[in-house]
């Protein structure tokens, strides 16, 4: 422990106080207190109502930003010597950033009143002080910058809309009609432009407010449309995407773009129509989700629940999205509803008396979820990695606040669709919930002695990902537990033990095996989650961190373990069995019909069973490879 003189004499010396005259810094020190703070503990959080300047004597600390997804992540850190809360110190509302400390730390807590006076007193102590500000300001504004960069990239997928979804009703005129008799329509329908079209409903031409003033100006109000009229405009067929057209509108002279079936205009683009973009369903579902006040009402906006989501996921597929995009799809809009039941759950914990969350923390989302590869059929598979706080005096405090707040988010998840994981796996359990240092020594225990049961908990736990809170906790057990897990001979023998546990329906005649009565194949079980516990497989052995398959095959043929042809065959074989998948989830959810991922192959058309039939050996092939490899140590 620092002695009083001590740090009154290392601050004093120290810059910027040494700009300060004796009178000054001894006002500063005599209002001043010292704050220690343990590991993970925050040294203040993003909403307190008033936050004071600290002089860091020991240890280390990093700033926490909060963004809007829920996703923290850390602009700098803060060193000895160094003054923490400039940021806060002009600030006259809150500020959505916390400090925590990395290890344990020691502090000379200054009023935030006594340091802004002195500033008013001292010019040169105030330049400094507000060239720091200045200087943590633009690295704020770039990390921001930089974060938006990446959420604009995201919303490419909007551009995927068709021109008919927003094209607007056509409005005609004969080319034979008046320059007046255009003014009139233009005014009563109060657009930009009309389409000019002959008796026989073929295009002649567009003609705008601007041609229609020019007539008026330069020619006669009974002149024929066709005489002011655009002959040539730029047109578009309906089932193009809007972004074929964006192009148009760049310049200036055009005002509307006529919108084509083949031959025949079926409606028109105005610069404005894109606008209508904001009125999509799924832009609709996302905004009415954000402002959702009560878990209640996000349950109508679940994908198993909404008709518009179903409508926007199938139309997504008739576009010919690739059914792996499409799951992505709808594993963000589940991490959209996990993040805004997140945030009813931390304001009903501030709202009971609990307060803010004492340590940092990540809710993490596991299996098809994690992987972002969900459909419709789902359960929750959910954990929380949490700061190390075992060597905190108030651990139990801690641990009742974490096991409040995940019942409340398991609740509330269950409440809006998502129903409560049959096998457990969930972060209201206490072996879900865990400190990062328990997390670590859980996963080498599993490498070490995991049995069958186990290692289906492995399974669904290592394909976690991160969606709000801290995420460098999840990235951090990431990297502390690759390496462990790339060495357990033991761990891979019994992975793959339990994933030829289910044989691919094909028989050795290259026929699809059906069971039951009703004659199905599950999809999932038998189908998809061999090509997912195979490339899985590799992916651990090999160090691999990623945890899509799709990500983890990319990375696999980069590394030549895989080769290019069987890593496209397996891209192929999943987006043909996740195509079925999602399309039979939507007809069950249309039929009320309780979600299943049963197919019967004899209900679908030759072609289609002959794709089903191409992707059920592939999958074949790659357990066999996988088989194989494992067990005799052999390459690919």
């Amino acid at each position: 422990m620092t002695s009083t003189n001590t740090y009154e004499d290392l601050i004093r010396h120290a810059f910027p106080f040494d700009l300060l005259d004796d009178n000054q810094f001894a006002r500063l020190i005599k209002r001043s207190e010292r704050a220690s703070f343990k590991e993970n503990e925050y040294v203040f959080h993003e909403e307190d109502e008033e936050v004071e300047v600290y002089f860091l004597l020991k240890g280390l600390a990093k700033n926490v930003l909060h963004r809007e997804d829920g996703q923290q992540f850390s602009v700098r850190f803060y060193y000895p010597g160094d003054l923490i809360g400039l940021m806060i110190l002009l600030a006259s509302g809150q500020m959505n950033f916390s400090v925590q400390a990395l290890e344990d730390c020691e502090t000379v807590r200054f009023r935030k009143s006594e340091f802004l006076k002195i500033m008013t007193e001292n010019d040169a102590f105030s330049d400094v002080i507000l060239t720091g500000i200045g200087e943590r300001m633009k690295s704020l504004y770039d990390e921001i910058k930089k974060e938006r960069n990446v959420t604009d990239k995201e919303n490419i997928g909007l551009f995927r809309t068709r021109v008919h979804t927003i094209m607007e009703p056509v409005r005609k005129i004969s080319p034979t009609k008046t320059i007046q008799d255009a003014a009139k329509l233009i005014t009563e329908w109060n657009t930009a432009g009309i389409v000019v079209v002959h008796d026989s409903g073929m295009l002649a031409g567009v003609i705008t407010q601007q041609q229609v003033i020019r007539g008026f100006m330069q020619g006669s109000a009974n002149d024929p449309v066709k005489d002011w009229m655009e002959h040539s405009p730029h047109t578009i067929q309906e089932n193009a995407f809007s972004y074929e057209v964006l192009t148009f509108f760049k310049d200036d002279y055009i005002d509307l773009v006529p919108v084509m079936k083949g031959e025949q205009v079926v409606g028109i683009l105005m610069a404005e129509s894109f606008l209508q973009l904001q009125d999509s369903k799924y832009l609709n579902l996302s905004y009415r989700m954000q402002h959702a006040k009560h878990v209640r009402e996000l349950k109508k906006l679940a994908p198993s629940y909404s008709a518009d989501f179903h409508t926007f996921t199938e139309a997504l597929l008739n576009e010919r999205t690739h059914p792996t995009e499409v799951c992505e799809f709808i594993s963000s809009y589940n991490d959209q509803l996990h993040r805004k039941i997140i945030t009813f759950a931390l304001k009903d914990m501030e709202r009971e008396g609990f307060g803010k969350p004492p340590i940092g923390f990540c809710f993490v989302v596991m299996g098809s979820q994690g992987r972002k590869e969900q459909a419709f059929s789902t359960d929750q598979d959910n954990g929380l990695i949490l700061a190390n706080y075992q060597h905190l005096a108030n651990k139990r405090d801690i641990e009742e606040y974490f096991h409040r707040f995940a019942a409340k988010v398991n609740d509330g998840l269950m409440e809006a669709g998502f129903p409560e994981c049959k096998g457990g796996i969930m972060a209201r359990e206490r072996r879900w919930c865990r400190e990062i240092a328990e997390w670590e020594e859980e996963v080498i225990r599993w490498v070490r002695e995991s049995d069958s049961q186990e290692i289906r908990d492995f399974t669904i736990f290592i394909d976690y990902r991160p969606v709000y809170g801290d995420f460098t906790l999840a990235e951090s057990l990431r990297d502390a537990i690759t390496e462990k897990i790339s060495k357990g001979k033991l761990l891979h023998a019994m992975l793959m033990k339990d994933t030829i546990r289910f044989r691919i329906p094909i028989n050795p005649l290259g026929r699809i095996s059906v069971k039951g009565k009703s004659k199905t194949i599950d999809l999932k079980k038998s189908a998809l989650m061999q090509i997912v516990n195979g490339v899985r497989i590799f992916a651990i052995r090999y160090g691999i961190q990623e945890v899509s398959t799709v990500a983890r095959l990319k990375k696999l043929q980069e590394m030549e373990i895989f080769h290019p042809r069987d890593v496209k065959n397996a891209k192929l074989a999943m987006d043909v069995l996740l195509d079925f998948r999602i399309r039979e989830n939507i007809r069950q959810l249309r039929h009320d019909e309780p979600l299943s991922n049963e197919l019967s192959p004899q209900n679908l058309d030759k072609d289609d069973r002959r794709q089903l039939k191409d992707a059920l050996i592939i999958a074949k092939r790659l357990q066999q490879m996988s088989e194989l490899s494992f067990q005799k140590n052999r390459g690919i």
